[in-house]
């Protein structure tokens, strides 16, 4: 508090003493001047500008986005233009009169004006706007005011403590504003990086997968070493804190790194990728919709959701449906009574099968076979192939019933029922 009001006090008599002087006045009138010229200026050269800088609204080059880019710092027109006529200002003040405070002030107050246009038309919502309101606004106030320098030495002289460490509270502040702006930056990087690689059509989507997550490990990890550069952490302290993490996974964090260490195999490999229709020895088959570090998503047929862990694609048997977008064999069971000729029967069912749009004739047409008798009946399997996969009951399997109810009945050919014979033994005379 007394620092403050030593530094008020400052402030007044610095005012009071410009008020008084000839020189000061004449600057302030300099100042004046400056403005009105540098606004004229601004309103004569603001709309030629977006002419020359607003492309057109199909054009979506790099250029075009370039300039779209650049039109959202028209508003900076004005504060620089003002501080730059003031500048000469000030070289003449000082070669006239020897002296040029007043107008070194105002051109720190240009500068102040210029960082809340920043802070109101150009950084967009967010942690950027947030940083520039509470951050950048109260420097360059403090650098227009002229005490950034003395509250800079004030706070390096301050000193945090923790253990062994020593930290001053000014390398906390700008330790926090560089980790804060240096992980928005890898955010934004990993989000342009992703896009980019999500649309190369020659990548494979286990490809794709891999590059991002290998993109953004790296981008995380350059931020995080910078950062420790920027706060002038020892990175052998970083080494003996890896050190300790690899001990951690190795006592406690097996599973977790087992299934990590799957997913990047999973994803080298691509025998498994996003939209393949797999089934895993413990039952669980679904259409892979996600793939991640640690887990597969699957979505069944019926809607849910099954999150598998990476480990059991490589620990146990996986039946890949739709590998490559392979075609599908699939059968469907049905009998005919004993009194069927039944060498007619493939004939009927493969020339009804063939029909429906679904099935196709290569790598092999319908093929119907004779499985068996049985006690009431002569079974039959029709084996068909499809270029989708029977990812749900009744999909394929339905119309194919239906196509052979209704060729056996048009041909004449019952279905079997059960047929028993009921013998009752020391019966009375009839």
């Amino acid at each position: 508090m007394e620092q403050l009001q030593a530094w008020l006090q400052d402030a007044i008599d610095i005012g009071m003493g410009w008020l008084s002087s000839p020189a000061a006045l004449s600057q302030f009138a300099l100042l004046i001047l400056a403005y009105i010229a540098a606004r004229l200026l601004a309103r004569r050269f603001t709309p030629a500008i977006e002419r020359s800088l607003t492309p057109k609204l199909e054009s979506t080059h790099i250029i075009a986005r370039l300039r779209r880019f650049a039109l959202q710092f028209l508003p900076l027109l004005l504060p620089l233009l003002a501080y730059s006529l003031t500048a000469v200002g000030e070289g003449l003040t000082r070669a006239t009169f020897g002296s040029g405070e007043v107008i070194a002030f105002g051109k720190r107050v240009f500068l102040l004006l210029a960082a809340l246009e920043v802070v109101r038309r150009i950084l967009p919502p967010g942690l950027l706007k947030l940083m520039g309101r509470y951050i950048l606004l109260p420097v360059m106030a403090l650098n227009a005011l002229g005490v950034l320098d003395e509250v800079t030495a004030y706070l390096d002289a301050a000193q945090v403590n923790l253990g062994e460490i020593r930290f001053t509270a000014l390398g906390l502040i700008r330790g926090a504003i560089a980790g804060a702006l240096l992980f928005w930056l890898g955010a934004w990087s990993n989000r342009q990086s992703s896009g980019y690689i999500k649309s190369q059509p020659d990548l494979r989507p286990a490809t794709r997968e891999l590059a991002i997550k290998a993109s953004e490990i790296a981008i995380f990890g350059a931020a995080f070493l910078l950062l420790m550069s920027i706060m002038g952490i020892d990175l052998t302290a970083v080494a003996v804190l890896g050190g300790a993490l690899g001990v951690g996974i190795g006592l406690g964090l097996q599973q977790i790194a087992a299934n990590f260490v799957s997913g990047i195999i999973l994803l080298l490999e691509g025998q498994t990728t996003v939209g393949d229709y797999v089934e895993l020895d413990g039952g669980e088959a679904g259409t892979i919709v996600k793939m991640t570090a640690r887990a597969c998503i699957l979505e069944t047929f019926d809607g849910k959701w099954i999150v598998v862990p990476n480990e059991h694609f490589i620990t146990t048997r996986v039946v890949n449906y739709s590998d490559q977008g392979s075609a599908n064999r699939y059968e469907a069971l049905f009998s005919v009574t004993y009194h069927t000729d039944i060498n007619i029967v493939p004939d009927i069912i493969e020339r009804a099968v063939s029909k429906l749009p679904f099935v196709l004739k290569a790598p092999d047409g319908p093929d119907c076979e004779l499985r068996g008798f049985g006690e009431s009946s002569v079974d039959f399997a029709v084996e068909y192939w499809v270029a989708g996969i029977d990812d749900g009951k009744n999909k394929y399997g339905s119309p194919v019933l239906f196509a052979i109810w209704n060729a056996l009945k048009e041909a004449g050919i019952q279905m079997p029922y059960p047929h028993r014979v009921v013998e009752l033994r020391n019966a009375p005379a009839a």
